[in-house]
């Protein structure tokens, strides 16, 4: 019998092969399964996205709202600016600069959803921005703030490596939102 120059080409080889395969394409489908979900609508009309267990987390008291995708909270005994991953709003609050168009109004949306509320922050693998500031997919309850920003038209995405998991459905969100003509899309274009 010639020895097989590859342990695969046997057949418990083989065997091994197909199983370590099949794990992969598993493993592959369970994270493009996370990727890809969609928001579900909850009673209030909001929508809700969940994202994996695997990411750190934390439960803070929010401390003040600094503008639409900005707010500082509690975090280890210190109150600290957290940005909200994946997002950009028009900004409300830029020494030297006037307020942009629709800021007072993402402004005053986000602090409806989080003031006076304890907020959950999922870091994602970059979890301070050349700021220093946290940098967190927000929620409040089981309301991802991120993606209800996009999706009521109060956010553009930002999409800024590595902290991208989101950025094919924030992408949609988005696009969405401006070809409905809701909120900025409507009152800034």
């Amino acid at each position: 019998m010639n020895p097989s120059p590859h342990r695969w080409a046997t057949p418990r080889g083989a065997f091994g092969l197909i199983v370590f395969v099949i794990c992969l394409v598993g493993l592959f489908m369970v994270y493009r399964a996370g990727q890809d979900e969609e928001p579900e609508s909850t009673s209030s009309g909001l929508q809700q996205v969940v994202i994996g267990a695997a990411a750190p987390t934390v439960t803070v008291e929010v401390d003040r709202v600094v503008d639409g995708d900005t707010a500082k909270v509690f975090y280890e005994g210190e109150s600290e600016y957290v940005r909200y991953i994946g997002i950009d709003t028009p900004a409300s609050v830029d020494p030297g600069s006037p307020v942009e168009c629709f800021g007072e109004e993402s402004k005053s949306f986000n602090a409806g959803l989080i003031e006076g509320e304890d907020v959950r922050l999922v870091f994602g693998p970059e979890q301070r921005d050349r700021f220093d500031r946290l940098l967190a997919y927000v929620y409040v309850r089981d309301l991802m703030l991120n993606a209800e920003l996009l999706r009521r038209g109060y956010a553009e995405t930002l999409t800024v490596a590595p902290n991208d998991a989101r950025s094919g459905q924030f992408d949609r969100l988005e696009g969405q939102a401006r070809e409905a003509g809701r909120g900025l899309w409507e009152a800034c274009r």
